[in-house]
């Protein structure tokens, strides 16, 4: 076998191996979706529930409001876990949610924040981490073919010609 064809086999196997993977995409990211967006969501219905020690746990913290910002973040822990499991308002549910955990972070967390590039083992053992990150892939990633984004897109899509020829 020359060395020509044993690199075409090589590229010819690595070709369908990435083909292969990126079919699980899609399922890889609407997981992470709905493992992610009910631990939002039960985050978020666990602190409505509490709102009285999130409140204190908030002002102890020093944040303004710290009762409207209890039912504030509980809301959107809550409801955006919901629209980030169901891939609805993906991106921008994402970003909320991104910034909700880096708010987390700095506040609650701020030493281990700190420590993102010089000690990155305190940084991730933080309990932000986890959501952060899940919400930091959906925001750039996006939501996967499984989500209720893809299927309203969609649907514009093939309203979209039918509004065109109208329009001559």
């Amino acid at each position: 076998m020359t060395t020509n064809t044993l690199t075409t086999r090589i590229g010819s196997l690595y070709s369908s191996v990435i083909t292969l993977l990126n079919y699980l995409q899609s399922p890889l990211l609407l997981a992470i979706r709905l493992y992610w967006g009910y631990q939002f969501a039960q985050t978020g219905w666990g602190k409505l529930h509490r709102i009285a020690g999130v409140t204190d746990f908030f002002a102890s913290l020093g944040l303004p409001q710290p009762h409207l910002t209890a039912i504030f973040v509980s809301l959107v822990e809550f409801l955006g876990g919901i629209l980030f499991a169901l891939g609805l308002g993906s991106r921008l549910v994402s970003f909320v949610l991104f910034i909700n955990m880096t708010v987390a972070y700095w506040t609650a967390d701020r030493e281990a924040f700190g420590h993102i590039f010089n000690d990155p083992g305190k940084f991730y053992i933080a309990d932000p981490y986890t959501f952060w990150f899940a919400a930091l892939l959906i925001l750039i990633l996006g939501p996967g073919l499984f989500a209720l984004d893809t299927l309203i897109a969609r649907r514009f899509e093939q309203a979209a010609p039918v509004s065109r020829v109208a329009a001559l």
